[in-house]
């Protein structure tokens, strides 16, 4: 055959209608078109049974910590801004403490009265020995003693509540001297998430706002409200994949914590809380968030590509199955699940089985356009 012969056939055949057969449902391709049509075997995947649902980011509240003063003051210096990293111990701020004043100017008092009372002991056992005194004023100064000597250990321990040192507290006693600034530390390892502390502000114990707020982010929460028909599949415990806008296609895990007692009347929905591991940081409190969780163990199905269902117009699924690469039979299947690029097939289809991926909207369009033709 001529060249010019050859390739005119093959164009022709190329642009051929497919026989169609509308009674058996099958379209039959030519070899030219045939090649141009990807087929693969029906494949047994296993398919995980989850549940999605749309919350949002939160600090860990059980991880979150306000740091207040102990005693009252005026604030005299901070040592920290929002978003800082602080370590447990260091010192967020500084206040000066009337109480604290009080309590060394007592412990001066008590440690002055201590040591006049030891030298009036010193000098009547003294007197004693020498035959110029009594046992009675013994006794009494052993007395007088003893109690300056308890006086003075309740004074020392109390300037110690306020977090002073033994070393402090003996430089105070050397120089006899008072220092009213109080250290506040970080009661935790963490970031400062908010500050209401600057010098000059008078704080109290437990006053809101806190003078500093701290968190361990090293976790974060997940809420969400799902669906009340979705409520029995939740378990406490369960491992969670959260996904946020912020970071596309990455995978945050965790598991549920808290599961709400009661559904909403209005919404009709339940809380579901999950603590997320973020050891990077990279969550935001009131970032938007997808949770998926798997409430069942795989399921092995048989499946197809996605691109191998068909969704015909009145809302059935179709593949187009073949044994000879050249002929497709229509067949209406059952769906499940759809993951990873793949559908589950609960119905209509075995594995092994070969059905055409590529090209299966063009044999539907192709059907349908031979049936409402001839019709």
């Amino acid at each position: 055959m001529r060249p010019e012969v050859a390739t005119a056939t093959k164009a022709a055949e190329s642009s051929a209608s497919p026989a169609i057969n509308a009674a058996e449902q099958w379209v039959e391709l030519t070899e030219r078109q045939a090649e141009a049509f990807e087929v693969r075997p029906v494949e047994t995947r296993a398919f995980r049974v989850t549940r999605n649902a749309v919350g949002s980011i939160d600090f860990n509240q059980n991880m979150l910590v306000q740091a207040f003063t102990s005693n009252s003051g005026r604030i005299v210096d901070t040592f920290f801004n929002i978003g800082d990293e602080v370590r447990k111990g260091e010192a967020l701020f500084t206040i000066d403490s009337p109480d604290l004043l009080q309590a060394e100017s007592s412990l001066l008092a008590a440690a002055g009265v201590l040591e006049l009372q030891t030298r009036t002991l010193a000098r009547v056992q003294q007197l004693l020995k020498a035959g110029g005194g009594a046992q009675k004023d013994v006794d009494q100064a052993t007395s007088d003693q003893q109690t300056a000597e308890g006086n003075y250990k309740a004074a020392h321990d109390a300037v110690r509540i306020f977090g002073k040192t033994d070393a402090e507290i003996e430089r105070i006693l050397a120089q006899r001297k008072v220092d009213s600034i109080l250290i506040v530390r970080s009661p935790i390892s963490g970031r400062i998430i908010a500050r209401n502390a600057a010098p000059g502000i008078y704080t109290q114990p437990g006053a809101s706002p806190a003078p500093y707020t701290l968190a361990d982010l090293s976790t974060m929460w997940m809420v969400a409200n799902v669906i009340e028909t979705d409520a029995p599949a939740y378990r406490l415990g369960q491992p969670v994949e959260v996904s946020v806008p912020a970071y596309p296609g990455e995978i945050f895990r965790g598991r549920i914590t808290t599961l709400g007692l009661n559904i909403d009347p209005t919404s009709h929905r339940q809380l579901v809380r999950s603590v997320i591991d973020d050891p990077e940081h990279k969550l935001r409190a009131g970032m938007l968030a997808s949770f998926t969780i798997e409430t069942e163990p795989p399921r092995d199905s048989p499946a197809v590509p996605a691109e191998a269902i068909v969704r015909e117009g009145d809302g059935t699924m179709t593949v187009w199955v073949t044994t000879d690469r050249k002929r497709f039979v229509r067949r209406t299947v059952t769906t499940g699940l759809m993951q990873d690029g793949w559908r589950q097939i609960v119905g209509g289809l075995a594995a092994g089985e070969q059905v055409a991926t590529t090209g299966a909207i063009f044999l539907s369009n192709s059907f349908a356009n031979a049936v409402s033709g001839g019709s």
